[in-house]
C-alpha cells in the first residue's frame, strides 16, 4: 500500500483491495471514502467488496464516486461535508489517489492560502499544477490555455496504444508522439483464461507500463476527460489541456459489473468470479479445484464484447479438468449466451459442438443474466420470447462465471467522435474517424464490427500507423484493415480450435490446413497460445514488429 498524507486527519491512496483492510485498521484509520467509480479498470475491485470488508472490521466505507478529470464544485463540496461527517482518520483512494488530492484541494480553496494547498499536496507526491487555476478561479479553465502540445497523442496505452506507437516509431523515428493513460501497469489480458485453467500465474501477465513504454515517447500519466475535436484538443484529469495535430484513440473498453443487478456485492465469493478481471482469474481456478459436485452456470451477454470466445475457453477448460479429475459425472453444466449461436463463425461449431455433448454441457440461447444472489446462490436470467414478451427464470448454483456487459467508456460514449451505439465512429478500412480527419482509433472502443480481440488489435495498428503518417505528409490513405481477428478457443488442456476471421466471418489462416486445421482441436495452436503468443504479444507487438501482420495496401 502507498499511503499518503495530506493533513494529520486525511490521507489518499491508489486503489486499495479488500485483503489491504486491515493492515489500514491496524494503522488507526477508521474510515474509508472511495472516489473512484466501480468499472474503471480490469484490475479494480468493487467499492461493495471493500465496504464489506470494512464494516467487518467496524470501519466506516463511504462512496463518492467522481470520473477522472470531472471533479466539480459540487464534488468537492460534497467530499469536504463528508469529511465532517465521518470518523478521522480517513483513507480517501481512487486509481492513483490524484482523484482524492485533487478533491481535497478544491475543497479547501477557501479555507487554505494557495501556496499551503500545493505544498500539502507535493509532499504527499501529488503535483497539482494542473488544477492551479481551478483553485484559484473556482474551477474555470480558460480554453484557450494549451498545457501541451505534440504531432500525436493516443489515448490508451493497452495493447492497442503501445503497438501504434512503437509501428509509428518503426516508421519515423523522430515522430513527437503522447500517450495517455493513468494505470501503472500493463496486462496480457488474452493469459487470463489461462490463469483461470490452472496453467498461467496471475504475475506472468502483467509489466509495470513504464517498462514497457516506446522509448521516446512521452507518458501523460492522467486519465482523459473530454474530447475537443474541432479544437484539436484533449482535455485531461485535472482540467489540463493537450494540443495535437494527429489523434489515435484506444482506451479499451468498460466492463459493467453494475450491468447485473447483485453482482458487485458478490464478485470473488460464493463461488462467483470472472476471468475478465486479473484478481478474479485465481479465484475462477479455486473454484474449479473445489467443485465436486453441484452445477456450474457460464454466462455470455449481448455483444458487443472483448474475446467473445473467452466465456466459452472458461468453460470447456472447467470441464476438461473435471473430467480428468473423474467429477464431471456428478456436476450439472450449463452456458447460458444471451446470442442465438454457439460461435459466430458457422465453420468453427461443429468441432465446439463435438466438446460441448463431450461434456454435456446445457446449451441456453437468448439467455441473458440479469441478476444475482451470492449469498442464496441463485441466478435470474431473462429471455424475449417471440411476442416480444420476457420471461425470467431462477437457477440455483454452486459456482458461475460471469462475463459483464460491456459497453464503450464514459468519456467516448459522451464525446463528439462517437456513434449513436456509443463506439468511435470511424472508417472500417483506414480507421479514421468519419467526421474528424485528423482522428483515428483502434482497438476495443472503435465501432469495426470485428471481433474484439489483441490479434484484431495486432492488425489495425499497422493500419493507422500506415494512414497517420500519410495523413500527416498530405497524402492519401492507403493502408487497409480486413476485419481480421482471432480467438484461440481452449477446448480442452492442451488443445485448441484457432478460429481466424475476417469481415463478414471468412475464414482467415495464419497456416496451411497441414499444419495447424483451425477448424478443429489441435495440439500445435495450444502450444502456440501458451508458448508463443506470450512472447510474440511482448517483445514483437509491443515493439512495432509486424509479423504476419503488414498491412494490406490499396492501390
Amino acid at each position: 500500500m502507498n499511503i499518503n498524507p495530506l493533513t494529520r486527519s486525511l490521507s489518499v491512496s491508489p486503489q486499495i483491495l479488500p485483503d489491504e483492510l486491515p493492515a489500514l485498521k491496524a494503522a488507526g484509520f477508521r474510515t474509508v471514502i472511495c472516489n473512484r467509480p466501480d468499472g474503471e479498470g480490469p484490475d479494480q475491485p468493487n467499492f461493495s467488496e471493500i465496504a464489506v470488508a470494512a464494516r467487518a472490521l467496524g470501519m466506516e466505507a463511504s462512496y463518492l464516486p467522481v470520473e477522472s478529470g470531472k471533479v466539480s464544485d459540487h464534488d468537492a463540496q460534497a467530499f469536504a461535508e463528508l469529511l465532517e461527517r465521518v470518523a478521522r482518520p480517513v483513507l480517501a483512494y481512487c486509481r492513483s489517489g490524484t482523484r482524492s488530492a485533487t478533491l481535497w484541494a478544491l475543497s479547501q480553496a477557501d479555507r487554505l492560502p494557495l501556496p499551503d494547498i500545493l505544498q500539502c499536496a507535493r509532499a504527499a507526491g501529488y503535483d497539482l499544477g494542473g488544477v492551479v487555476r481551478r483553485i484559484a478561479s473556482g474551477g474555470r479553465t480558460p480554453a484557450d490555455s494549451v498545457d501541451a502540445s505534440h504531432d500525436i497523442v493516443i489515448v490508451g496505452a493497452g495493447a492497442a496504444g503501445i503497438a501504434v506507437a512503437s509501428s509509428l516509431l518503426t516508421r519515423k523515428a523522430d515522430l513527437d508522439i503522447a500517450i495517455v493513460d493513468p494505470a501503472d501497469v500493463h496486462y496480457y489480458q488474452p493469459g487470463w483464461t489461462l490463469v483461470g485453467g490452472g496453467i498461467f500465474k496471475p504475475e506472468d501477465t502483467a509489466r509495470t507500463l513504464g517498462s514497457i513504454l516506446p522509448r521516446g515517447v512521452r507518458w501523460m500519466k492522467s486519465a482523459v476527460a473530454a474530447f475537443e475535436p474541432d479544437k484539436h484538443t484533449v482535455l485531461l484529469d485535472g482540467c489540463r489541456i493537450v494540443k495535437y495535430r494527429k489523434l489515435i484513440v484506444c482506451p479499451g473498453l468498460k466492463l459493467d459489473w453494475h450491468g447485473v443487478e447483485g453482482l458487485v456485492e458478490t464478485l470473488g465469493r460464493n463461488g462467483v468470479t470472472s476471468n475478465y478481471r486479473y484478481d478474479l482469474a485465481p479465484y475462477t481456478w479455486q473454484c474449479v479445484q473445489q467443485l465436486r459436485g453441484g452445477r456450474a452456470l457460464f454466462t455470455q451477454p449481448p455483444m458487443p464484447i472483448k474475446c467473445a470466445g473467452a466465456p466459452q475457453k472458461a468453460m470447456y477448460l472447467s470441464c476438461d479438468h473435471w473430467l480428468r479429475s473423474g467429477v464431471l459425472k456428478d456436476i450439472e453444466v450449463a452456458f447460458h449466451n444471451a446470442g442465438a449461436v454457439l460461435f459466430g463463425v458457422a465453420d468453427y461449431v461443429p468441432a465446439l459442438m463435438d466438446y460441448v455433448k463431450r461434456y454435456n454441457i446445457a446449451l441456453n440461447f437468448g439467455s441473458t443474466l440479469a441478476a444475482i444472489d451470492g449469498d442464496a446462490k441463485r441466478a435470474t436470467f431473462t429471455r424475449t420470447l417471440a411476442d416480444g414478451a420476457k420471461e425470467t427464470t431462477v437457477q440455483d448454483f454452486d459456482m458461475i462465471h460471469v462475463c459483464p456487459p460491456q459497453k464503450a467508456p464514459d468519456f467516448v460514449r459522451a464525446s463528439p467522435l462517437a456513434d449513436a451505439a456509443g463506439w468511435i465512429e470511424v472508417d472500417h478500412g483506414t480507421l479514421q474517424h468519419v467526421r474528424h480527419e485528423d482522428v483515428f482509433a483502434l482497438g476495443d472502443a472503435s465501432c469495426t464490427p470485428n471481433a474484439k480481440t489483441a490479434a484484431a488489435a495486432r492488425k489495425q495498428a499497422p493500419v493507422v500507423a500506415e494512414n497517420v503518417i500519410a495523413s500527416l505528409a498530405g497524402r492519401p490513405l492507403s493502408a487497409r484493415y480486413d476485419g481480421y481477428g482471432s480467438c484461440p478457443l481452449t477446448v480442452e488442456r492442451g488443445k485448441i480450435v484457432l478460429a481466424e476471421f475476417t469481415y463478414g466471418g471468412k475464414l482467415a489462416p495464419s497456416f496451411p490446413d497441414w499444419f495447424i486445421d483451425g477448424t478443429r482441436p489441435s495440439a500445435l495452436a495450444w502450444y502456440l497460445k501458451e508458448r508463443i503468443l506470450p512472447p510474440l504479444y511482448w517483445e514483437g507487438m509491443l515493439k512495432g514488429r509486424e509479423w504476419l501482420a503488414r498491412p494490406e495496401m490499396s492501390s
